[in-house]
This record gives C-alpha cells, sequence and structure tokens, in this order.
C-alpha cells in the first residue's frame, strides 16, 4: 500500500526537512506515488560517516570553486554571458556538468547548517549560480560548449554532445539549491530549460521538431524530480518519453549507449555502466509516480541480474576500461576492474529508489557495501584527491602512465565527473539511511543519530550510538512516540551476517526466534519514551569465495569484517611484494584496531607465505602434471587494511582476492 505523503521533521535541525513537511533530500515523492516506503529524516551526529562527512563539508566543497576555476568550468560560463574574453577551455562537451554537480554538492551542504549570510559557501553559491543564469540564452537552452565552440548549433550530435546530461544535472543542482535555500533563482532557471527541451523533443506525431535522446542518461530522473518539486506533470511525461525511446535505434542501435534493446524488454544491464544506471534510477522512479508495472518488473529484473552476475565484492561495477561498461556474465576482473566512482554512487542512488518502491531489505544491502567500499574507495582520507577507477589488484611493479583512470589518487581529472559526485552523495548521505510508512520506522543502514518518522502527523523520533562498522552493537532510545498507538520499529539483518542478538525490553531474541522476515527485524509495540533497543550483530571477520564462474578470483578469497571488504598493501609487507602471497586458511584470523592507522582502522591479521618458484628460465610455462610446484617460505603475519582506505600512504601493489594455494 502507498502511504500518506506527509513527515514530520526533526525537532532539533531546522534543515533536516524541506517545503510541506517532507524530509530533505535527493529523492522527495509525488502526493500520488505508489511506493511502499518514503524517505524519513536522519541527523548523523557522530561515528563513522559524521567524519567522513565532516571532511568534505570542511575540505572537498570549499575547494570545489577553486579547482573548478583552475580547470576552466567557471571561465566558460563567463565567457558565453558575454563578462569575459578568452578561449573555451576543456576537453569535453559536459564540463558544465561538473559545476552543477558542485552546486548540489554545496546546497545538500548548507541544508546541514544555518550559515551566517556572508559565509564563505553561501557567497560561492551565489556568485556561481549568477553565473550560470547569466550564461543562459533567452529560450532557456545552457551549454556552454556548443555555444562557444560549435557556433551555436544544438543537438545535433545527441550520442556524444551530453546537453541532456547537462541539463539532467543543472536540474537536479537547481531542485537541490530550492530544497536547501528556498531561493528561486536556479530553479527559475533549471525550469526554463526544462520548458525549452519539453518544446523540442518528443514524439513525430506529436508535432516536436526532434525524436530523440540523450547517449546519456540523466536528465530522466532529473525531470521525475522537477515534478516532483513543482508539480508540472510535463516534466514526468517527458521523462517517460525520453526513458522509453531507448532501444529503438536512435543512437544507432548501441549498447553502449543502452539503445540495442527497449528497457522494458531487457534481461540484463549491458553498456556503459554509469549510463545504464541513470536510466534504470528513472526508469524507478516512473514506476514508482506511475504505478507502471511493466517499467517496476523490468527494474528489479535488471538489479536482480547485475547483483549476481556483474557486481564485484566491493559494490564496484564495470569491468572494461574500454567504454567504462559492463562486461559479460561473471566477467569481473581485479588488476583491469574499471568500477568507476560515479558506478558506485549511480548504484546507490538507483538502489535507494528500489527500496522505496518495494519496501524489500536486500536494495539496501547492496548500498552498505558500496558505501562502505566501492564508493568511498573513491575519495582520500583527506578529501582533497581522488580515484576514478577502483581497481581490486595493482601488482609489484605496476607501471602507472598517469591520467585520469589511473591507480594512483590525483588532484583533479580532465574528466573531473567523480569528485563533485562523490561531494554531492556525501552531502546528502543522510537521506539513504531511513525510511517510514504508515506502520512505522525502517532503520536502513546504522549510524550515530537521529531518525525521525511521522505516523499520521505524530513525530516518532529514535536516537541511536553505534560505533558501527568497527563494532556490531546498535543501541536505540525512543524519543517521541505516539503514547497510544502501536507502531513497527523495522531493522535491517545486513545480508552478510549470520548471528545476531536484540534486546527489547525484556525480550531477548537471536537469530533463531527473532521476527525476521526478507532481511527485516520487525518489533511491533505501542511504545513508550525511554524505551530502549539494543542490536548486536557478530561482526567478526571472515573469508569469502567468489562464484566458481568468475575466473578471475577462482581459486582465492578475499577477507571481509561486518560490511567492509579488506585488502593487502605491499606497504604493510615489505620484502617481496603481493603477487606471490598466498593465504593460509587453516589459520584464524584476529582482529587489532589501530588508532595510529589512517585515521584509526581496524586491521584483519592473517598468516600466509610467499610462494618461491623455481626459474623456469625463459618461458613461464610448465606441464601441468610437474612435479616442481611452488614451495613456501618461512609464514607470514599479513596485515589487512578496508579496502576503502588503500592508495592513502604511499604508490605500490594492492589486492583484495588472495590465493589459496
Amino acid at each position: 500500500m502507498p502511504r500518506p505523503r506527509s513527515a514530520v521533521p526533526s525537532s532539533t535541525s531546522p534543515a533536516s526537512s524541506g517545503q510541506g513537511g517532507a524530509p530533505m533530500g535527493p529523492v522527495r515523492q509525488g502526493p500520488g506515488a505508489k511506493a511502499a516506503l518514503a524517505p524519513a529524516a536522519v541527523e548523523v551526529r557522530g561515528g563513522f560517516w559524521d567524519s567522513r562527512r565532516e571532511v568534505n563539508a570542511r575540505t572537498s566543497i570549499p575547494q570545489g570553486p577553486g579547482l573548478l576555476e583552475a580547470a576552466g568550468n567557471l571561465h566558460n560560463l563567463r565567457l558565453a554571458a558575454g563578462t569575459a574574453e578568452g578561449e573555451f577551455r576543456g576537453a569535453y562537451p559536459f564540463v558544465d556538468s561538473d559545476v552543477y554537480k558542485w552546486l548540489e554538492a554545496a546546497s545538500w551542504q548548507l541544508a546541514q547548517q544555518t550559515p551566517e549570510k556572508d559565509s564563505p559557501l553561501v557567497a560561492d553559491v551565489e556568485r556561481i549560480v549568477s553565473l550560470v543564469a547569466g550564461a543562459q540564452q533567452p529560450d532557456g537552452y545552457l551549454n556552454t560548449w556548443f555555444q562557444l565552440l560549435k557556433g551555436g548549433e544544438r543537438y545535433q550530435d545527441l550520442r556524444w554532445g551530453h546537453e541532456l546530461y547537462c541539463a539532467g544535472h543543472l536540474i537536479q543542482a537547481a531542485v537541490a539549491h530550492h530544497r536547501a535555500t528556498g531561493r528561486p533563482e536556479l530553479l527559475g532557471v533549471a525550469r526554463k530549460f526544462a520548458d525549452h527541451i519539453d518544446s523540442v523533443f518528443g514524439l513525430p506525431a506529436g508535432g516536436k521538431p526532434i525524436d530523440g535522446i540523450d547517449g546519456h542518461p540523466e536528465v530522466e530522473t532529473a525531470l521525475v524530480e522537477l515534478y516532483r518539486e513543482t508539480g508540472d506533470r510535463r516534466y514526468l511525461n517527458l521523462a517517460g518519453y525520453f526513458v522509453d525511446r531507448f532501444g529503438h535505434g536512435l543512437l544507432g542501435g548501441e549498447a553502449y549507449c543502452q539503445d540495442r534493446v527497449p528497457l522494458r524488454e531487457a534481461t540484463n544491464v549491458e553498456g556503459h555502466a554509469v549510463r545504464q544506471l541513470y536510466l534504470l534510477a528513472a526508469a524507478t522512479d516512473l514506476a514508482t509516480e506511475t504505478g507502471d508495472a511493466e517499467l517496476r518488473a523490468a527494474s528489479e529484473r535488471l538489479w536482480e541480474a547485475m547483483t549476481s552476475t556483474k557486481t564485484h565484492i566491493t559494490g564496484g561495477l564495470g569491468a572494461h576500461h574500454e567504454e567504462e561498461d559492463f562486461g559479460d556474465p561473471y566477467e569481473l576482473p581485479n588488476e583491469r576492474a574499471y568500477c568507476e566512482t560515479c558506478a558506485a554512487i549511480a548504484s546507490v542512488q538507483w538502489s535507494w529508489r528500489m527500496a522505496l518502491l518495494t519496501g524489500e531489505a536486500r536494495y539496501s544491502d547492496l548500498i552498505e557495501r558500496t558505501l562502505y567500499n566501492g564508493f568511498l574507495a573513491g575519495v582520500s582520507l583527506d578529501g582533497e584527491s581522488w580515484l576514478y577507477v577502483n581497481p581490486l589488484q595493482v601488482r609489484d611493479g605496476h607501471t602507472d602512465t598517469g591520467g585520469d583512470q589511473s591507480a594512483r589518487r590525483t588532484r583533479w581529472f580532465r574528466c573531473a565527473c567523480c569528485p563533485p559526485n562523490v561531494m554531492r552523495l556525501l552531502a546528502s548521505l543522510e537521506h539513504y539511511l531511513a525510511s517510514s510508512d504508515t506502520a512505522g520506522l525502517q532503520i536502513h543502514q546504522y549510524v550515530t543519530g537521529r531518525y525521525t518518522a511521522d505516523l499520521d502527523g505524530t513525530a516518532v523520533v529514535v536516537s541511536a550510538e553505534t560505533d558501527y562498522p568497527w563494532q556490531g552493537t546498535v543501541g536505540l532510545t525512543v524519543e517521541e512516540t505516539p503514547a497510544d498507538r502501536r507502531w513497527t520499529l523495522s531493522l535491517r539483518i545486513p545480508q552478510w551476517c549470520g548471528e545476531y542478538r536484540v534486546r527489547c525490553g525484556d525480550t531477548v531474541y537471536d537469530q533463531t526466534d527473532a521476527p525476521v522476515a526478507d532481511g527485516w527485524l520487525r518489533l511491533e509495540r505501542t511504545w513508550a519514551p525511554g524505551d530502549q533497543v539494543v542490536l548486536e550483530l557478530a561482526i567478526e571477520p571472515r573469508l569469502t569465495a567468489g562464484d566458481p564462474r568468475v575466473d578471475a578470483v577462482r581459486g582465492c578469497v578475499a577477507i571481509e569484517r561486518g560490511p567492509l571488504v579488506y585488502c593487502l598493501e605491499g606497504v604493510d609487507h615489505p620484502g617481496g611484494g603481493l603477487d606471490d602471497m598466498v593465504l593460509d586458511t587453516t589459520r584464524p584470523l584476529a582482529v587489532k584496531h589501530r588508532p595510529d592507522l589512517l585515521g584509526g582502522v581496524t586491521t584483519v591479521v592473517a598468516a600466509g607465505h610467499r610462494r618461491r618458484i623455481a626459474d623456469a628460465g625463459w618461458w613461464p610455462y610448465r606441464t601441468a602434471d610437474a612435479t616442481d610446484a611452488p614451495s613456501a617460505d618461512e609464514p607470514l603475519e599479513l596485515t589487512a587494511i578496508p579496502y576503502y582506505a588503500w592508495a592513502n600512504r604511499e604508490d605500490g601493489s594492492m589486492r583484495v582476492w588472495l590465493p589459496t594455494s
């Protein structure tokens, strides 16, 4: 049953809710949404994610304008506005989108605080919003590449031009800015551009000049959110038109840009990973707002196919450097894994929409895995350098050629899509942590803070204390609750967790008798302020094997602990590198917390050795039944660190999957 669309904001955070009382965030469902759940308001007040968001707020976001200035993005806007002279700067037609993603990140950051009017962040946002508005043409069109380099030519290169992609990021920035500040300027720019697009694109029978789609989906999900913000159904209809025109040969029928098969008929994800995921996020948005059962079924089918056959253990997506695309089923390489940071972000965005639409916990299981591993590795611990690609192995003696696809952290990129994308997800992270329905509150991700839901106009507030992911104990206290109504507190039991216990008042459950269904532990009762629940998740280290059809990891295991994937780095294992390292699976894994290491991490200590391989001369192959199998050196102590923290000390080797023989 769809829940009524209303919510009660947190009583202590004025920016935690937006207009109409709906929780602040990138997804705000419309009044007729056909979703099982709706986003709930959350305040993150300490712990792991609070520290990562603090780095984002104090370092990454404030540096954005300077980096965009140095790269020429802001200069291009001035050129388009006629307020500067010079040449266009940048190698790609989508450089404007980096500005829009930064504006979205900064807007969500403004929603976390009550800044002084003359604060640097407020000033930067207002200044850049003015630049964007000044660059817009009278009819609403805006793309500095085409305005400055192509003589005003429009929509002649939809496959590569990214005009609608850039429009999508502008719209998302404008929605964020409007929700966070209440100011109309950027939303006005976005609506003017959206109205222009609506006047140009559509089916031939509707009299529109162009029946076409953008080679990089993004405008579709943005248009749905613009509909939600304005109530103008034209934007929802336009999003539906774009989604349904993929797969009909308008871009040459290529899988790369999701044009080989209509989405409603597709059986697996394919092509450019980020493009596919943004398109699927839009399809899920449309299913949510319209109740389109066919789009919902397609989204569920494709999500399951993706996770079961094309997802790395880190949650990373994209097997190929060439074309940044998904590979074949079970084609999941290690050292050549692409796993673009933007793909991890798009995965989180899509899975959250699926979690809200269906109410199923498995989507938030993938969100958790992706957030802690495939996503967070994309930004350095100090918030100043980035990874565009996220391999699962860097070999001994690796020669790095630099550039955007480097395995070494980089200050900025020629194609700088990932850094501001990371900024905007971290700045809006609280939106992806909890939900509500008519029955109560669902906690999807565990953080120290406060979770707020609405039950027919009455606030339900639950506070949480936890040292997750380092420890598995989550303490919950009911702060506000209706006095005369039963409601359900639902806690996600992670897919990786084999043992758990929950204490609710005088009642203690474990995995043998807890009321768990489909990943949710549901506690229903008439609650009172001060009631406490303690959830204990067994978070011991474990060894994980891959599907035997994944050739790249056959004969290997990975170390995991809780939601974290671990890796070895060469810097911790001097004297021979990692390529010859073998893990001894007969020896137990141990845990050691290291407050002195990488900002404070819990390491996993394992036993292993390096193989001694006989010199084979000039030819490195031997007869399979030869008796000169590799022998082992003396045992070694192996130190595994969380994957998200790799590449923060010195350049060197790294590996997630460890041979066992």
